[in-house]
Formats: structure tokens, C-alpha cells, sequence
């Protein structure tokens, strides 16, 4: 996997003092990743927020029951695999043998259960799972068992995600902890591991390769699913302003911006060691009138101003006309 292709975008510059440093070593700068995000990487619980940057950081540092692939399916991820017997009232998931968290202690069938009623409250698809559910248990280490009031054919998905709270396993002892207030450590089982010595609040968070992690045999690769494979020794999550940003992709500081601006990607479009990449496919844009005040309390002022309103020309002046990005 080459580096520059996972530019989603444009330019950031590495302002911070402590940071350059790392990056001009040749050796360690070819096995790290250094992205930039849209915020500052303040919270690490997945569970307890869906705020963007968590969801995605969730990713490295946890691993799911099951993934979504490219078809909005889902594939087993942490299990492998399940059973189905009378009639769909009873589910049978088999964990992948060798699951280790990041304190080194193995993932059991009780760590799942108690992450599970942790993120249920918080991920409404499982919600409804567990409205369904008579009896969720541990009969052994590896064995997660269902028994349902009524048939949940879709219980895989309500255990995958992907959502703004991702449906993540953590240990036990944290899964206690309430789902509305951030756990008091980060211990995931995914393939990378929280720095937390290097993590600078509104600067800098780290991850260092998990060598324990043991990815899915097989499988395509999309979206949550499929094996996850760490390409990197590292991975440096940059907080920087646009500006900053867009001055050192150019510079070669970064690998990674997720969500440069629209006129800030245009400066560095035309560069050939930057791959843009739109990710906005499923985004739908909405404008919504203050119907409180005058003019747009009147129903006619907004139906007029509606029919004023070319939703091409919106749409260009947002993400720009050119269809390839």
C-alpha cells in the first residue's frame, strides 16, 4: 500500500515543536502515518459519543462483532461466526481464537456481553436487539448466546454499526462503567494501540501497531469489514488550523488531511504527488429557514424563495463543479 494513496485531501503544515522532529527521521517518518483530522481527538470512548473523530479513532484502537462491507452487509469481524437454531429465537456467535486486548489479557465471551449491554443504550439498532432479547449470556469463553423473545433476523448489523457510536468491545471492568460518561482507560483489541504518554490535548494524539492483533483470515476489505491489516508502526493524529494544513502536504509533513476546505483543495488539486479522493457520496446538504421572524414567517415569502433557489448552483458553490471530486 503506497503511502500518498490514502490522501483524502490537501495540505497541512507540522507547526508544533516536538512533532518535526519525529517526522525528519527517514526511517521512523517511512513506517509512520501522520493525518490530520476535522477536530481535535478529545474523547476516545466510542461508546459514550458519535462525535466524528472518535468514531473514526474507534477503528484502530477497537474491534466490532461484526463489520459492514461495501454493500452494507454484515460480515463477521471478532466472531467467527454464528449459529441459528429454533426458528431464530436462539443465536450461537463464536469468537475468533487468539483475541487479545491491549493489556495483553484475552477476549472472552463475558468481556462481549458486558460491552454489549454497555453500547446497547447508545446504538438505537441495538436497542431494539435487546428489547427482543429474553436472555444474553457466556456459557464459555468463546461462546455469546442470544435467546430471543421473537425472531431478529438482523441481530449481525445491530452488532456492527457503523453509526456515530460505534458498537465497540472493550474488557469488562470498563464495560461496567456507565455508556454515558467516558471510560477511565482506553483498551481496545483492534490493531492499534492509545500512546497515551504522547497524547497532547488539542495537538497531538499517537498509536503505535498493536503486534498481538491477529486480523480475519480472509475476506474483502470495505468499509468495517474485512481484515484489518496495520501498514504502519505508527499512526500521528495532527491537530492543525486549514492554513497550517494546507502549507505541508505540499512539503510532504502529512500523509493524510480528511476534510480540507473547498478552496484550500483547489490550491493543491493540480499537484501530482496529491490524490484527492471525495467522500461525500451519501452527505445530503439541507437549508432550513428561520420561519420565526419576518419575511420567511409567511408561507408564501419561503415558497417563494424556494422556487429561486437552483440546488446545482448551491451544490457547485459548496463542493465545486468538478463531478471527479
Amino acid at each position: 500500500m503506497r503511502r500518498r494513496d490514502l490522501l483524502k485531501g490537501a495540505a497541512a503544515a507540522t507547526l508544533m515543536a516536538g512533532v518535526a522532529p519525529r517526522l525528519g527521521r527517514g526511517a521512523d517518518r517511512a513506517k509512520t502515518l501522520v493525518f490530520v483530522g476535522v477536530a481535535d481527538l478529545s474523547v476516545l470512548d466510542p461508546v459514550m459519543t458519535g462525535f466524528r473523530p472518535t468514531r473514526n479513532a474507534a477503528y484502530l484502537l477497537f474491534d466490532t462483532l461484526y463489520g459492514i462491507d461495501t454493500e452494507w452487509k454484515a460480515q463477521p469481524q471478532m466472531v467467527e461466526g454464528h449459529v441459528i437454531e429454533e426458528d431464530g429465537l436462539t443465536w450461537t456467535l463464536k469468537l475468533r481464537d487468539g483475541l487479545r486486548f491491549h493489556d495483553k489479557e484475552p477476549v472472552l465471551a463475558r468481556d462481549v456481553v458486558a460491552s454489549i449491554h454497555r453500547f446497547a443504550p447508545r446504538v438505537i439498532f441495538t436497542t431494539a436487539l435487546m428489547d427482543a432479547t429474553d436472555e444474553l449470556s457466556a456459557p464459555d469463553d468463546r461462546t455469546v448466546r442470544f435467546r430471543l423473545k421473537r425472531p431478529f433476523p438482523h441481530l449481525p448489523a445491530a452488532l456492527a454499526g457503523p453509526g456515530g457510536n460505534v458498537p465497540a468491545i472493550m474488557p469488562e471492568r470498563l464495560a461496567a462503567e456507565s455508556p454515558f460518561k467516558p471510560v477511565a482507560e482506553v483498551v481496545g483489541s483492534g490493531p492499534y494501540r492509545f500512546l497515551k504518554n504522547e497524547h497532547i490535548s488539542g495537538a497531538r494524539a499517537a498509536f503505535e501497531r498493536f503486534t498481538e492483533y491477529q486480523p480475519r483470515a480472509g475476506g474483502p476489505v470495505g468499509f468495517t469489514a474485512g481484515p484489518k491489516v496495520a501498514y504502519f508502526e505508527r499512526v500521528e493524529w495532527l491537530t492543525l488550523d486549514p492554513f497550517s494544513a494546507s502549507a505541508a502536504l505540499r512539503r510532504g509533513e502529512i500523509d493524510w488531511w480528511e476534510n480540507p476546505s473547498r478552496d484550500l483543495l483547489d490550491q493543491v488539486s493540480g499537484d501530482p504527488n496529491i490524490t484527492v479522493v471525495s467522500h461525500f457520496a451519501t452527505a445530503i446538504g439541507t437549508m432550513f429557514f428561520n420561519q420565526r421572524y419576518p419575511p420567511f414567517d409567511k408561507p408564501a415569502i419561503r415558497r417563494a424563495l424556494l422556487g429561486a433557489v437552483d440546488q446545482a448552483e448551491a451544490m457547485s458553490a459548496i463542493a465545486g463543479g468538478d463531478r471527479n471530486n
